[in-house]
């Protein structure tokens, strides 16, 4: 991997490593045969590894006289705006000045409530962070099949995904199982390829075994690698920084349901007003990110809202000039500005 990396780097591409292992590698480091069951057990044990881990790739990379950098990022990270952008900003400086940023999340600090939870979302979000032109995500398979192919001899492969609706996964409870393939660690990749490539990541699934294939993909313009999750094309494609951060950065606190009129108003770079709204989901509070959707269950947009859950349910389905008098306060006309808004945009 780390010589992969370097016939990269010498090739005039910036690099950056996402990884994982720190807990393991501090059960390792303390003679424990199993990870032991709780957060702060697991938070220790990630400060123990994540010295072992550094050291190990900067000894790797220290061979070829390559120096790299520890980036320890939280989802809070990711949440805070200025935070959003300065962890972007110190990533393209190491890139810049030739060193390769090695990032894992800072599961010593990070809760269950605001955690990435698995590498492969954290790599999405680097790899928009930075506008990356390529995202590979190794596994411990060689490709996506139809079918887990450990249990299916029929599975077949997929080399190529150009629009991932068309797969038709079930994600199941928050994202974390009932796929059709069934395979470990598949769903999260899934995952990370619809954020990467909404925000113009080209996104490969390939065997961590053979990193060196990606040197022939790469350079040699696109040689058959795994399975190839295509770019969304320029249009649909989330470009802007602050539009970026309110997508994929914010944590969504609940969902707001609208009606046919205003999913229209919003595909016409409209704001989104109380009167369009039949349901409210989820305790949130004014300047919560939260997800909207058509009434068929279609997500339409993510924002910044202007009004708690509470006032919302008070006030959806009203006109905008009777919201005043509703709260009893000079309340603003719009539920989300569309200056807060990211709508997505679909293949019809």
């Amino acid at each position: 991997l780390t010589d992969t990396m370097l016939t990269l780097k010498r090739g005039g591409f910036g690099v950056i490593l996402v990884t994982s292992g720190a807990v393991g590698m501090g059960c390792r480091e303390l003679g424990f045969a199993q990870r032991p069951p709780g957060l702060s057990a697991k938070q220790a044990l990630a400060a123990v590894g994540q010295v072992r881990l550094m050291a190990t790739y900067a000894e790797l990379f220290r061979l070829a006289h390559q120096p790299v950098a520890q980036v320890l990022l939280a989802r809070t990270d990711f949440v805070q705006k200025h935070q959003y952008f300065n962890a972007r900003d110190t990533l393209l400086e190491l890139v810049k000045m030739g060193v390769v940023p090695i990032v894992n999340e800072n599961d010593t600090v990070a809760t269950e409530e605001l955690r990435f939870g698995d590498n492969d979302s954290l790599s999405a979000f680097v790899a928009g962070l930075v506008n990356a032109k390529w995202l590979f995500l190794l596994t411990d398979v060689d490709m996506l099949y139809t079918d887990n192919p450990r249990t299916n001899p029929e599975a077949k492969p997929i080399p190529i995904v150009q629009n991932l609706d068309d797969l038709h996964v079930g994600f199941g409870v928050e994202g974390k199982g009932g796929t059709q393939w069934g395979t470990g660690g598949m769903v999260t990749k899934i995952v990370a390829a619809r954020l990467a490539t909404a925000a113009g990541v080209t996104v490969c699934v390939s065997h961590g075994r053979h990193p060196e294939r990606i040197l022939d993909f790469v350079m040699n313009h696109g040689t058959p690698l795994g399975t190839v999750f295509l770019a969304r094309p320029d249009r649909f494609q989330i470009k802007k920084g602050r539009k970026r951060w309110i997508a994929q950065g914010l944590l969504s606190r609940g969902n707001l349901y609208i009606d046919e009129g205003a999913v229209k108003a919003l595909r016409n770079k409209k704001s989104l007003f109380a009167a369009g709204i039949k349901r409210i989901e989820g305790d949130f509070e004014s300047d919560n990110s939260v997800t909207i959707y058509d009434l068929n269950g279609k997500e339409v947009a993510r924002g910044i809202t202007n009004f708690s859950a509470e006032e919302l349910g008070k006030i959806m389905g009203h006109r905008s000039e009777e919201i005043s008098e509703i709260l009893n306060y000079h309340a603003p006309d719009e539920v989300i500005h569309r200056l807060n808004l990211v709508v997505f945009k679909y293949d019809e």
